[in-house]
């Protein structure tokens, strides 16, 4: 098997034996690199590369929004609120290919993404379910 397809093989198989909470830790890790990768993108003038990677952010953050459950926790409402804010500034950050807008996500998801790992990572294993 050729190194390309053990790294697939890898991920997919990192992703389906992944804890509920790891997956979400992956997804905010992805979400902070698609918005750094997009930044720099922009920076360099390659609006392809911008655009695939802010439309995947965007995909990410839809993700972590439907997944959402607001009425369930304190906090809900105010995270949903973010999402949509953040969805908001993708989108015009894509369509002015604006980095600095990107930045700015990245900024406000960074903290969010740290305090969902400290979270996780504390959690006692139960079952194999964190």
């Amino acid at each position: 098997m050729s190194s390309p397809a053990l790294r697939q093989r890898y991920l997919a198989d990192s992703v389906t034996t992944a804890t509920p909470g790891r997956l979400l830790v992956m997804l905010y890790d992805r979400l902070c690199l698609d918005l750094s990768r997009g930044a720099e993108a922009l920076d360099s003038g390659d609006r392809e590369t911008a655009s695939e990677m802010l439309l995947h952010a965007q995909d990410i953050i839809l993700e972590l929004q439907s997944s959402l459950k607001p009425d369930e926790w304190a906090g809900g409402a105010e995270l949903a609120g973010l999402y949509s804010y953040l969805l908001t500034q993708l989108m015009r950050a894509n369509v002015r290919k604006d980095a600095g807008a990107a930045r700015a996500c990245l900024t406000l998801v960074e903290p969010l993404r740290d305090a969902w790992r400290e979270a996780v990572e504390g959690l006692p294993a139960t079952n194999g379910q964190t």
